[in-house]
């Protein structure tokens, strides 16, 4: 069971109510069941109880996801030996997003991940063919990809703690499973010159935020972005947010670099905090 406090809130507001059954999510809000509220604590129709305190442990920390085993409610956070960072679940109404050091990676202001993620899908139009997701994360991506009339969605993940952290996120589930997802790990800036020449007919790169990776905004990673498209192909690069004052500067300059190593057309996306090029 994967609890946070949007789930756990609830629950107990109906204990104190004297409620004695709820319609109830035990997956961040992905499916609904109907449970019991007992003594000891939520009952599942397949006879799993999360107790209490467990309940009441996700319902008091209102930064974490919580999976719950037996009596003990574990948040979901792993620290990357890759980039001694923090990497933690962090909750939202619908699909969990990935906080690292304390910065989510969707847009969740006014949104949420999901829709975050649709919203730079539709930017780059009608997907099929071969695609490439630079960045996994938890995963939308590569997920919502491979469920277009596409033929294979391979993903490139730099961190391992990443991964185990959306191992355990009901929303990636679909990351592991579908047959169309080929994963990749390792750094995207080296991996990249692996591909063939224009071997990809649609590329989603959204990369982390450019202090944290500059590397992937630099001009000999978008040649190699020009090299592996196919003709007619189109890229889609989140790049936050072009009316602050930081993510503005990042904006013009990564532009300029798309149009220098040889992208014909660069039209702003700015529904979806990004540009597509296409070459």
């Amino acid at each position: 069971m994967i609890l946070s406090h949007y789930q756990a809130s609830p629950l107990l507001r109906s204990r104190k109510k004297g409620e004695t059954s709820v319609r109830t999510s035990i997956d961040l809000n992905l499916t609904q069941t109907l449970a019991e509220l007992t003594d000891s604590g939520l009952m599942l129709p397949d006879g799993r109880v999360a107790p209490w305190p467990a309940i009441r442990e996700a319902e008091e920390n209102e930064n974490g996801c919580f999976a719950i085993e037996g009596a003990v409610a574990t948040k979901i956070q792993a620290f990357s030996e890759t980039t001694d960072r923090m990497i933690t679940l962090f909750p939202t109404p619908g699909a969990p997003t990935l906080l690292v050091s304390g910065i989510p990676m969707h847009r969740i202001k006014g949104t949420n991940p999901y829709h975050d993620t649709l919203t730079k899908l539709r930017a780059i139009g009608t997907i099929s063919g071969r695609v490439l997701d630079t960045c996994t994360g938890l995963g939308y991506t590569a997920c919502q990809a491979s469920r277009k009339n596409t033929r294979e969605v391979v993903t490139i993940e730099l961190d391992p703690s990443v991964l185990e952290v959306a191992r355990q996120n009901p929303w990636s589930n679909e990351l592991f499973e579908s047959a169309k997802i080929v994963q990749l790990e390792g750094d995207a800036s080296e991996l990249i010159s692996d591909f063939p020449d224009e071997w990809f007919d649609y590329i989603i790169h959204d990369p982390p935020q450019f202090n944290l990776s500059g590397e992937l905004y630099s001009s000999d990673f978008y040649r190699h972005l020009l090299r592996i498209l196919a003709a007619g192909g189109r890229v889609f690069h989140y790049l936050g947010d072009p009316e602050s004052r930081t993510s503005g500067s990042v904006t013009r300059g990564a532009v300029r670099r798309l149009k220098d190593v040889g992208f014909g057309h660069v039209i702003p996306h700015p529904e979806a905090s990004g540009v597509v090029a296409s070459r």
